[in-house]
């Protein structure tokens, strides 16, 4: 493997450049345009969509991306004309549409899609959706359905289960003192979601409400045609200042305690031998490993489990997949660990025809397991998102704590979708609490990408030559999944979760490198460690330090986690951009020491993680408690202050 990296690679996993984001004005209006979508549509700092896209989903619910041609773009400084022609394929899947876009002086913007089917083909979806902003929680909302009725209501505040409005056709909601918005969509029924079930920052209005069967075949020569359109009345406001730099403020009185950080046991083999004390000097907390009692070889992965907890001096976090069998399967696994008598930091118990775990079937595990690790604990809730927790609330009877996974990649695959997630995670927690009170919260596994479809409808197509399979993502290796696991971190430390598991080991979907590296299209530099290995051992340094709160300006550009110990902190900051940032840090701290890792070291430290951990950084100065930094493209820094 070549061990050069471009800058982009290093960056975020590619080397192809970022789409270009194009921001234009609409009168009052102002948002973004970036490869056929609508971004951050607002009136002054009055938020009225986060993206408005049009989205073509397969029987399975995968988004098909689309290739976009004969764009023309008329932007006129306050008013602007945009169209495109857009294609998704992918398999059997061929649909194309013609967008148009036009934004007047007045705050209008009207965004059409005129489509036909290429090709014969099923589909779950396909149309707008309009995504409002998870900062309107709580806020008042009027909806008008198909036959003109007006229903008055608000944006939930804890995250909805199920569908807050059906029968749509316009939502209305203030933008600021005198001023309203008014959504309005034609072309089809649309309905809404509360998308932060997914961890995605936004409430989703659909088009073909989910009461209608599904997949439908599409027949070629099939036209789809939908127009959205926003408006404005009242008193309207100019449109978003520019802000210059990000400040940051770090709290004083803590908010808990740093949770356990623990990591997946690799699938792609057993941890090389020169991985091993890498990996040791993360200090992790736990290592995780799925056992599907009900799959013959489970064995084999047990025995891999067993070997790499015990060379990395951690307990496990075994997730047990019970079938209908239950009794028979959980005694053959305590039949095979009698002899053995692992370290066990907890159980997670799943049945795979339960949608949550039930008490029957946690009971029925502490029959079996409890004398094999007398100090573990019994946990249950689902292998999937938090979704189907909140959806299949499962009584805390017999639970010692609730589990649930994270991914953000269920509805959109861009850097900027998968940093709006962030802040999202704290709202499951939040969420979760209003049932499961005091109940500890193990957040498990935390992944860039799905490791699984759990709404397909028939089976998943093979990767393709040339791609990665859907559980893998590039940007593992990069500094951009360094920066996100830091903006994971933060919001559910400070959350106050009892612990989570990140990735795995080793590999493409790890934080070390195999010795043989990853197969192509995935950057590998064979035996290296990637840059979210430094973030991990920062905090492993500093394990069940107290958790400060951090604020920060504008959380899409920089976020940070602020740690605590015995008088002294260590502020972790992260740019969330393809952009260098300015910080103005406040910690009330001394001068300090500062370390950054981005492109300019990036490559050595993921080579030489050993000669790169022995540097402290820079002195930096302080004045008045404050600091100034500046990052490049999703660096990392770590500010050590007395």
């Amino acid at each position: 493997m070549n061990k050069v990296l471009s800058p982009n690679q290093l960056r975020y996993g590619s080397e192809d450049d970022l789409p270009e984001v194009l921001p234009l004005r609409a009168g009052p209006l102002s948002l973004l345009y970036t490869g056929g979508d609508l971004r951050y549509i607002s009136v002054g700092d009055g938020p009225i969509l986060h993206r408005l896209y049009v989205a073509v989903r397969d029987h399975n619910w995968d988004t098909i991306p689309a290739e976009l041609t004969d764009l023309a773009i008329d932007d006129r400084g306050d008013s602007f004309h945009i169209s495109f022609r857009a294609r998704h394929r992918r398999g059997n899947i061929d649909f194309a549409w013609n967008g148009s876009i036009t934004g007047d002086t007045d705050g209008t913007l009207r965004f059409a899609m005129d489509g036909e089917a290429l090709s014969d083909f099923r589909r779950n979806r396909i149309g707008f959706c309009v995504l409002h902003p998870a900062a309107l929680a709580g806020q008042p909302c009027t909806v008008e359905q198909t036959d003109g009725t007006l229903t008055t209501g608000h944006f939930p505040d804890a995250i909805s289960p199920h569908q807050p409005f059906f029968d749509m056709r316009a939502i209305s909601h203030p933008v600021g003192p005198g001023v309203t918005a008014t959504v309005r969509m034609e072309g089809d029924t649309f309905e809404m979601e509360d998308q932060r079930n997914w961890t995605d920052d936004s409430y989703k209005t659909y088009s073909t409400p989910l009461a209608i069967p599904y997949p439908v075949e599409v027949k070629a020569g099939e036209r789809i045609r939908q127009v959205v359109t926003i408006s404005l009345t009242g008193d309207q406001r100019e449109g978003a200042k520019e802000r210059e730099g990000v400040k940051v403020e770090v709290g004083d009185i803590s908010v808990g305690r740093l949770p356990g950080i623990g990591l997946g046991v690799s699938s792609v083999g057993p941890i090389p031998a020169g991985q091993v004390e890498r990996l040791r000097k993360l200090q992790i907390a736990h290592l995780r490993v799925d056992l599907r009692l009900g799959d013959p070889d489970y064995p084999t992965q047990l025995a891999q489990a067993l070997a790499e907890a015990e060379a990395l001096g951690v307990g496990l976090e075994m997730a047990l997949h019970l079938g209908k069998d239950a009794d028979a399967q959980l005694a053959a696994l305590a039949g095979l660990l009698e002899n053995r008598r692992p370290v066990v930091a907890r159980w997670l118990i799943f049945r795979q025809d339960e949608v949550c775990t039930q008490p029957q079937t946690v009971a029925l595990a502490r029959t079996h397991l409890s004398d094999l690790a007398p100090s573990a604990t019994f946990g249950g809730g689902t292998n999937a998102y938090f979704t189907e927790l909140n959806r299949n609330r499962p009584p805390a009877d017999g639970l010692d704590l609730v589990c649930y996974s994270v991914n953000p990649q269920v509805h959109a695959f861009d850097n900027l979708s998968l940093v709006e997630t962030l802040a999202t995670q704290a709202a499951t927690v939040q969420s979760a609490r209003r049932f499961v009170g005091d109940l500890p919260i193990a957040v498990t596994p935390i992944t860039l990408r799905a490791r699984f479809n759990p709404n397909a409808t028939g089976p998943e197509a093979a990767p393709g030559p040339g791609t990665l399979p859907p559980s893998v993502d590039p940007r593992q290796m990069s500094l951009f999944a360094a920066a996100w696991t830091l903006g994971s971190l933060k919001y559910l430390a400070e959350s106050s979760v009892a612990c989570v598991t990140y990735f795995e080991t080793v590999g493409w979907r790890g934080v070390v490198e195999s010795a043989e590296g990853s197969p192509a299209p995935f950057p590998s530099l064979p035996g290296g460690v990637f840059p979210l290995y430094h973030l991990l051992a920062d905090m492993g340094e500093w394990a069940d330090a107290a958790v400060l709160p951090v604020a920060t300006s504008n959380r899409l550009a920089v976020d940070g986690l602020a740690l605590e110990r015995e008088g002294a902190k260590r502020i972790l900051l992260a740019n969330l951009t393809n952009e260098e940032q300015r910080v103005n840090v406040r910690h009330g701290g001394a001068a300090g020491w500062l370390r950054l890792l981005d492109e300019i070291n990036a490559l050595a430290a993921m080579l030489e993680p050993e000669l790169f951990r022995k540097h402290r950084g820079r002195r930096i100065p302080c004045t008045g408690g404050l600091s100034e930094v500046t990052l490049l493209p999703y660096a990392i820094a770590r500010l050590d202050v007395a």
